[in-house]
C-alpha cells in the first residue's frame, strides 16, 4: 500500500507507473460479519451501536470482471444507509449479497461472510478490467453508487428502472469505506480538481440523489420561483438541496433541529427557516395517532415565510415521523418526492389530501449515470459545493456512523482511508481559493 501511496503522491507519475504497481494481496476494509448479523436483536433501532458491529480488518483483494475498475481508495463517506447496514435494518445486508452471488459466477464473489460496506469514494484507478476503455491506470475519479447490470431492455432509458440495479457498497460487496474497491467503469467520474480528497469523497451518493429528485425530470423538475420545502436542510442531502433550491432561483423552506443548524442554512442563503424543536412541532400524538392541528400550523408558519403561498415541492427523506405533514402542506397540484424513510419506511397520511387537491407522490432512488454526470459537473464547476464538517480515519468509522445515526452531524462526515492526512489531492488551487468559504462552511 505504501507503494501505491507513494505513487500517487507523487506528480511524475505515468499511468504506465500505476499499470505496473503490484496489487496487495489483501486490504484494509470496514466490514460487517455475518455471524453477527443478531447482535442486535430485541433493541430498539435508536439504540443499536454501529461501534460494535463495524469492524476494520483486512480482507482478500478481488479479482477483476470484464467492465469494473480497481480503485485505490484515498477517502471516503457515511451516507445513511451505511448506518442501516451497520444496524441490520431493514434486513441484513447479507441478504442482498447471498441473492446477488447467484445471479452470476462473477457475481459470486460478493457473497461472502464479511461485507465491505460504503458507498463513496475519491481515490486513482489501479487497474481496469478487459472492456473498459474510457478510464486508465493514474485517473483520478470519484465513483457514484450505481451498479447496474443493463442486460434487461427496461434499464435502457433509466438505468434506476433496471430489475438488476444496485446500491454498491450496500446491495453489493467491496464498497468505499476501504484501502481497495472494485467498481463498475460506469460507476466512475472525474474527480473535481480544486477539491481534496475528502471532500470530493463526500459528494457522490448525495449529490447525486439530490440532483435527480429535484432537478431531473424523473424527479420533481423544480424550476425558476417554486418554493421547495427542504426537511433536515443542514444534514447530508438536505445541505445540497439547498443548495440546488438557490442555484435554480427557488425558494427553500429549511427545517431544521437546532439553531446552530439554522445559522448554517442561513450562511447558503436560505431565509426562510423553521426550527422545528425550539417551534415545538409534534406530528403524532402517540406512536400510533398522527395529529391534524399541527399539520395546519406548521402549513401556516410556512405561508408565513412565503408571503401567503403553500410549497411546490417537498423534498421528503425523514419518512414515516413528516410524510403525512408533508402531504398536507404541498400546494394543490404540487409534488412530494421521497428518497428515504429514516424514521421509519411505513408511511401514513390522509389521502383526501393528495387525491382531492391532485397532488404527486414520486419515489426517487438515487439517480442514473447521465444525473449523476451532470450533478458531478456542478460541483467541478464550483457550482455546488460539498459539505464535509468533519473527518475520521477508517479506524473509526464506526464513530462517524454513530454521529449520523444519532443525527450530532452537520452536512456530510468523510473518512480517510489511503490518504494520510486532510488537505491532500488539489490540483487546481486558483479555483479553490475562489471558493474556499463556501466549500469550507460546515467545517
Amino acid at each position: 500500500m505504501k507503494t501505491i501511496l507513494d505513487a500517487i503522491q507523487s506528480p511524475e507519475s505515468t499511468p504506465d507507473d500505476f499499470a505496473a504497481l503490484p496489487v496487495p494481496e489483501e486490504y484494509r476494509a470496514v466490514t460487517l460479519r455475518a455471524n453477527e448479523t443478531d447482535m442486535f436483536a430485541g433493541m430498539d433501532s435508536a439504540d443499536k451501536d454501529p461501534r460494535r458491529s463495524l469492524h476494520t480488518e483486512h480482507v482478500p483483494t478481488p479479482s477483476l470482471e470484464p467492465g469494473e475498475a480497481l480503485v485505490a481508495v484515498m477517502a471516503s463517506a457515511v451516507n445513511y444507509n451505511t448506518v442501516w447496514s451497520a444496524i441490520f435494518e431493514p434486513i441484513p445486508t447479507f441478504d442482498f449479497l447471498r441473492r446477488y452471488g447467484r445471479t452470476s459466477p462473477a457475481a459470486k464473489r460478493h457473497d461472502q461472510p464479511y461485507h465491505v460496506v460504503g458507498s463513496d469514494l475519491s481515490g486513482v484507478v489501479l487497474r481496469v478490467g478487459p472492456g473498459v476503455n474510457a478510464w486508465r491506470p493514474g485517473d483520478h475519479v470519484v465513483a457514484h453508487c450505481l451498479s447496474v447490470e443493463l442486460e434487461a431492455a427496461a434499464g435502457h432509458n433509466d438505468t434506476m428502472l433496471d430489475p438488476e440495479q444496485r446500491i454498491w457498497g450496500f446491495e453489493t460487496n467491496f464498497g468505499g469505506l476501504a484501502e481497495l474497491a472494485v467498481v463498475k467503469a460506469n460507476q466512475l467520474m472525474p474527480k473535481p480538481d480544486h477539491l481534496t480528497w475528502e471532500e470530493s469523497a463526500c459528494v457522490g451518493l448525495v449529490n447525486s440523489t439530490v440532483y435527480r429528485q429535484l432537478v431531473s425530470l424523473n424527479g420533481a423538475g423544480m424550476k425558476l420561483g417554486d418554493n421547495v420545502l427542504i426537511w433536515g436542510a443542514s444534514g447530508g442531502l438536505g445541505s445540497y438541496a439547498v443548495q440546488y433550491a438557490l442555484a435554480s432561483g427557488a425558494t427553500p423552506v429549511c427545517v431544521v433541529s437546532s439553531p446552530e443548524k439554522a445559522e448554517l442554512c442561513r450562511s447558503m442563503g436560505a431565509e426562510a427557516i423553521i426550527d422545528r424543536n425550539a417551534e415545538g412541532y409534534r406530528f403524532w400524538q402517540d406512536a400510533h395517532t398522527q395529529d391534524p392541528k399541527e399539520w395546519k400550523r406548521f402549513g401556516a408558519r410556512i405561508r408565513e415565510l412565503t408571503g401567503g403561498e403553500d410549497v411546490d415541492i417537498v423534498f421528503e427523506h425523514p419518512g414515516r415521523e413528516t410524510f403525512g405533514a408533508s402531504v398536507f402542506v404541498t400546494r394543490r397540484g404540487g409534488t412530494i418526492v421521497t428518497c428515504a424513510s429514516t424514521s421509519g419506511h411505513v408511511h401514513e397520511y390522509d389521502n383526501r389530501y393528495l387525491w382531492m387537491s391532485v397532488k404527486r407522490i414520486i419515489g426517487s432512488h438515487f439517480a442514473n449515470y447521465a444525473e449523476a454526470w451532470a450533478a458531478n459537473r456542478l460541483v467541478s464547476k464550483a457550482k455546488i459545493h460539498p459539505t464535509l464538517s468533519k473527518v475520521y480515519p477508517l479506524e473509526q468509522t464506526g464513530q462517524a456512523a454513530h454521529d449520523v445515526h444519532t443525527n450530532s452531524h452537520h452536512g456530510k462526515i468523510g473518512v480517510l482511508c489511503l490518504s494520510p492526512r486532510e488537505g491532500l489531492g488539489v490540483r487546481d488551487e486558483a479555483t479553490r481559493q475562489r471558493h474556499l468559504n463556501a466549500i469550507n462552511r460546515f467545517r
